[in-house]
């Protein structure tokens, strides 16, 4: 069946009313079934990203490619295979392994596990019809981690595929990717199930990556007023990780080419020491190929929801899920090895009632999720393979969130409509470190013990004002939180094993102003400015060398901006798309600590930049699609993706170049007649087409001080510490086609 026409960018708000479908975030519901928990909530500044020229005819190698296309998103590589970390507002922008600060959800399950960590690593962006990304401070709505905002999946129903696909992308740098659609619906049931396996040799020295996910989708409609909803996703990576350059080793060899051995790098070859013994003592200098960096990560998530409409106004649901997230991860100089195992529980109910006379929308929600965490951190050390040297941390605990949300939708009239919400979490961390230390006299063992406990409230009002059918005017001041996980508590500014217990949970108030202007279908127009100001912002650093990132609080901070975005068709067959951002975060309230040795002093971070976040960041895209005539169904586009050079540390000292790509695009849709098949897709893409050099990540790096000036080190310092860059691809050439019957 040919797919279903979706918009790129959705830029109107949803009224009250009935979601799409009866059923968040996924499988539709029958007809007259009860409506379901509001979709798009009014008054949230939310864009929806379709797969029209972004999955449905171009190779999605990764979720970041399909994501910039909505504004206030950034996306940085992540570590290995086709990971990749998604900030929002730029509330994620210092990180570089895991998604922090926002909710991740696929089909209304919950993806982020309860210490707030999510990844990409799973997510094919093949199996998805759409990506709802909501902007701003959503703890009321979303709960604990959500002060960036939220990311919500929606997989393609049975009813949507009606049938199988076949597909096959192939390209430069050894890229193949082989996956497989079907989907239908019978009666009471409707199943989709995706599966694919990707691999790539990477365009750097020690990338390459083999991940194979499964995705499965199936419901059970017993009667009219009952639903069955089941969700299984299974992914196995297998990726080889390249180490992170210091600028000046990125200027010299960017793609870090020739960088086999220690013995026969080329220049600006980034090398890690290893303790040649594995413990202590002598190193030994190893590039990221004869170490073998690597992760061998595999995932199982698990869940199942009941719905069922008490009455015509009423849907009551409860749900489950358990995802299990192993981990073998051993790349720079430690290696880890563990698992967090977690669950998910949640029951809420959706009413309609009248307030006082006003059409309203109520709903109600307690959830409580909990995660066991087992983790032995390990030295590396030079041998065959990703040999493990000296155990340097071994850690136990468990973190739980039991939380409450509520939200009510009521229609002041005709073209007002207010929304209150309020959300609280109560969340417990318990652990264990064990750190030891190796020297000539033996192993020494320190313990660091955590029991925290954090409570937070997030509360959430909004003003929706629709003058007439073409204009939305909106108006919102919310607030989240994030606590820290435990893992942040047992890792201390040397960025090794230790005591970080004190941090505190970050939280922010933030306040929207927007328009969205739809004045025909063929032109859609939104503008929003934000202003969120923070206290104790949660930042990640690295102390370079290859050591752990460790986090610190700001006390406080403000974050500031604009969002716009834009979908013209402005003519016949021709359309363009627009997303833009401008992100100006500042430390409000911030004194750094810095030492040398003995020496210590303090210096006034007040007024800088807070790093790692781009000022602005645009993507532009023309594209044209003949309808009729003997070239129907050829089309092709072309897209500018920019971004700002970025301050990589407290300091504003050392900031790293900004860039411009372009990427060009050819395709080609024909229904078949007279054949097995019923739908051709064939498409063509170039990346990055004038081959530009770029930072494509940048690891924050803690300053030093040097003890003689008792003044932080200067740029060139910075300039030369390992452990930050990573390059953004060359010119990549990747095409495909796909086979629907």
């Amino acid at each position: 069946m040919a797919e279903a026409p979706t918009e790129g960018v959705t830029l109107e708000e949803l009224s009250v009313g009935r979601s799409e479908g009866g059923i968040p975030f996924g499988v539709m519901a029958p007809p007259g079934s009860a409506p379901g928990v509001i979709e798009h909530p009014v008054g949230q500044v939310v864009s929806t990203v379709g797969r029209d020229d972004t999955i449905a005819n171009r190779a999605a190698t990764d979720i970041g490619a399909v994501l910039v296309n909505s504004p206030g998103v950034t996306v940085r590589p992540g570590s290995g295979g086709r990971d990749v970390v998604v900030s929002i507002r730029g509330n994620n922008a210092r990180s570089t392994a895991v998604l922090r600060n926002m909710v991740v959800l696929e089909d209304g399950f919950v993806l982020t596990q309860p210490d707030g960590v999510s990844r990409f690593d799973l997510v094919d962006p093949r199996a998805y019809s759409r990506i709802d990304v909501f902007r701003g401070p959503q703890s009321a709505l979303f709960g604990n981690y959500a002060t960036g905002g939220a990311l919500a999946f929606r997989t393609r129903t049975g009813r949507e595929i009606d049938g199988y696909e076949i597909g096959t992308d192939a390209g430069s740098f050894g890229y193949l990717s082989n996956y497989f659609t079907v989907g239908g619906a019978s009666g009471p049931f409707e199943i989709s199930l995706f599966a694919s396996r990707v691999r790539s040799d990477g365009f750097q020295e020690n990338s390459a990556y083999d991940t194979q996910t499964v995705n499965l989708l199936a419901s059970y409609t017993p009667s009219p007023d009952t639903r069955l909803t089941l969700k299984v996703i299974s992914n196995a990576l297998q990726a080889r990780v390249p180490a992170r350059a210091s600028l000046d080793q990125y200027r010299i060899n960017p793609d870090q080419r020739g960088c086999a051995t220690a013995a026969t790098a080329a220049p600006g070859c980034t090398l890690t020491n290893l303790f040649r013994n594995g413990a202590f003592g002598a190193t030994v200098p190893v590039t990221a190929a004869q170490a073998a960096f690597g992760r061998d990560d595999p995932r199982t998530f698990v869940a199942a929801r009941l719905e069922h409409d008490i009455d015509a106004q009423t849907t009551w649901r409860v749900q489950a899920g358990f995802d299990d997230r192993n981990f073998n991860q051993l790349f720079y100089t430690s290696a880890f090895l563990g698992s967090d195992p977690s669950w998910n529980l949640l029951t809420d109910v959706t009413r309609r009632f009248d307030l006082f006379g006003l059409p309203a929308v109520g709903y109600a929600v307690l959830n409580y999720e909990t995660l066991d965490i087992q983790v032995t951190t390990f030295n590396r050390v030079l041998g065959d393979g990703p040999a493990l040297g000296a155990l340097v941390g071994d850690q136990r605990g468990r973190q739980t969130n039991l939380g409450g949300r509520a939200r009510t939708e009521v229609a002041l009239s005709d073209q007002w409509t207010g929304i209150l919400g309020l959300g609280a979490t109560q969340t417990g961390i318990t652990g264990r470190n064990l750190a030891y230390a190796y020297s000539q006299a033996g192993r020494t063992t320190s313990v660091v013990d955590a029991r925290r406990s954090f409570q937070n409230i997030a509360p959430e009002l909004a003003l929706l004002y629709r003058p007439n059918p073409a204009w939305a005017l909106r108006g919102r001041a919310a607030t989240g939180y994030a606590t820290p996980s435990g893992s942040n508590l047992f890792v201390n500014t040397n960025g090794m094993p230790g005591n970080n217990t004190e941090l505190q949970a970050q939280e922010n108030l933030g306040f929207d102003l927007g328009a969205d202007w739809t004045p025909t279908e063929t032109l859609r127009l939104s503008l929003t400015g934000f202003r969120e100001f923070f206290r104790n912002e949660l930042l990640s650093q690295s102390p370079g060398g290859g050591r752990l990132s460790y986090f610190v609080n700001a006390p406080a901070s403000e974050h500031r901006g604009i969002e716009f975005g834009g979908a013209w068709s402005f003519a016949p067959g021709w359309r363009g798309v627009l997303a833009y951002t401008f992100d100006d975060q500042i430390y409000t309230r911030f004194s750094e600590q810095l030492s040398a040795g003995a020496v210590t002093a303090r210096f006034d971070r007040a007024g800088k930049r807070i790093p790692g976040v781009p000022a602005h960041q645009l993507l532009a895209r023309v594209g044209y699609d003949q309808a009729g005539g003997p070239l129907d169904g050829l089309g092709g586009f072309v897209e500018m993706v920019a971004q700002d050079g970025v301050f990589i540390d407290n300091g504003n000292q050392l900031r790293t170049p900004g860039y411009a790509i372009l990427n060009a695009n050819l395709h080609y849709v024909t229904n078949l007649t007279g054949a097995a098949a019923k739908r051709l897709n064939l498409y063509v893409e170039v990346r990055n087409l004038l081959d530009t050099t770029t930072v494509a990540s940048a690891q924050n790096l803690a300053s030093s001080l040097d003890a003689v000036t008792r003044q932080p080190n200067n740029a060139a310092v910075l300039s030369a510490t390992t452990g930050s860059i990573l390059p953004g691809a060359p010119r990549t050439i990747v095409g495909g086609l796909k086979l629907s019957f």
